[in-house]
Formats: structure tokens, sequence, C-alpha cells
């Protein structure tokens, strides 16, 4: 299985993604993103890395989602094995799933926001995904991914199993927020552990002052720099690997 969720959330102008798998690496693999090209989760039975790159570029240049979409899959020979979902920074969403795709394979959209999964047990796991994500608006934007991740498995899932996990959050105004557990025999609880020890100081206060899209020269006031740092995590993830 790979299931994975794009959303925008209007509240914040944050944009992100999140995928998990019954395979490896599945952040390297399948998501990408920047705040001023929008997101893309590329999978499937053969993904190519090559479609998740280029609707980003289409995205950046001007071209909504669903156009970009479409004009990454027209050319490709080996599309009907291929799954391809984009987020542009308008909020605008597109999906493609090939008709080789594994079963249960397919996508779901609500404003803002699309889930995309192939090798599933059954459409009841994209459904869940998303709303379980709708209906987590009260919670943070990254926790609401997360929440829909743990929808998707309870939902069913993949009977293989998962076995690895990935978050990535981006905006102009904040640092990325990238987590990937690439291999684990709980990657869900290992990214929940992950998420709340990368919210937690001296770590999450140092991203504060580190540059981004809207201010790039950020840094720290030099009096604010220790002579010895911190450990930037005082222990280990609680979540064994």
């Amino acid at each position: 299985m790979t299931i994975s969720i794009l959303a925008y959330d209007e509240k914040t102008g944050l944009m992100g993604g999140a995928a998990a798998t019954g395979s490896l690496c599945v952040g390297g693999w399948v998501l990408r993103g920047d705040a001023d090209s929008g997101m893309s989760a590329s999978q499937g039975t053969a993904p190519s890395t090559l479609w998740g790159d280029g609707v980003l570029r289409l995205m950046r240049d001007g071209a909504p989602a669903s156009d970009a979409v479409e004009r990454m899959v027209a050319p490709d020979t080996g599309r009907a094995h291929r799954q391809l979902a984009a987020l542009d920074p308008r909020g605008g969403t597109g999906a493609h799933t090939g008709v080789e795709s594994v079963a249960y394979a397919g996508e779901a959209f609500a404003p803002g926001v699309v889930v995309a999964g192939n090798m599933l047990t059954g459409p009841e796991v994209i459904e869940t995904a998303l709303a379980r994500y709708l209906g987590a608006a009260d919670r943070p934007f990254a926790e609401r991914l997360l929440v829909a991740l743990d929808g998707a498995a309870q939902a069913g899932g993949d009977a293989r199993g998962l076995k690895s996990a990935a978050l990535l959050v981006v905006s102009r105004r904040a640092a990325p927020l990238t987590l990937r557990i690439d291999h684990s025999d709980r990657p869900l609880a290992a990214l929940g552990d992950l998420y709340r020890v990368a919210h937690a100081d001296p770590y999450f206060g140092w991203t504060k002052v580190v540059p981004v899209l809207d201010d790039p020269y950020r840094a720290p006031p030099s009096e604010a720099v220790p002579e010895v740092p911190e450990p930037i995590i005082e222990a280990s993830p609680a979540v064994k690997r």
C-alpha cells in the first residue's frame, strides 16, 4: 500500500503532505513540495519521481494542479502503472490513477485536499483518511495530516503492514518540517514520536531563527547564542524502530 494526503490550510497558509507505505523510504520516493510550487505525491507500481518533480515545476510557472497533472501524465507510455496527486499554491488539486494500479486504487477530494492510494484493502481507506483530516479542524495542521494516516491504517490499510512514513509541511514564513521514518515495524508511531520531539525545545526554538523565504537573512541575536550549545534532544525517541 501507499497512501498519501496533500492539503492546503487556508487559515495559516501552510501546505503539507503525509504518506505511508509497505515498502522503504516513502518520504524520498513519494513526497515533494515547496512554498512557491505546491505539493506532489508520486506513487504506484512503478512510481516516477520525474512526475513528482515535473508537476511542481509546472505549478510554479502558474499551471493549476489539474492541468499540471494532465500535462505530466499524457506523454508517459507507462502511465497505467503510476499514480500522481498534486496541490497547487492556491489550494487547487489534481490526481491521476493508472488503470493498471494494484487494487484498490483511487483518489478522493475536498476543497484544498486530495488523498490518493493504491494496493489498499478497499475504498474505505481513502474515505477514512479524508474524513479524519476534515474532522480534525481544531488541531494543528501537521497533526491533521498524521491523523489522516492513522485513520487510513485503522480502516484496513495494507495486508503487508507498513514499513515507512513521512510528513512534509512548507510555508514562506516558517522553516520546512520534513520528517521521515524510512524503515520501521511501527512507522506511524515512530513518525508521531519524531513529530513530538521536533516540536520540543531547544530544537523547535532553533527553527524560529533560521532563514525562511519571507525573511531570508534571519538569524539569532548574538547574545542569544550560548557558548556551549544545548543538545538538540534530551533523550532518544520513545518508539523502538
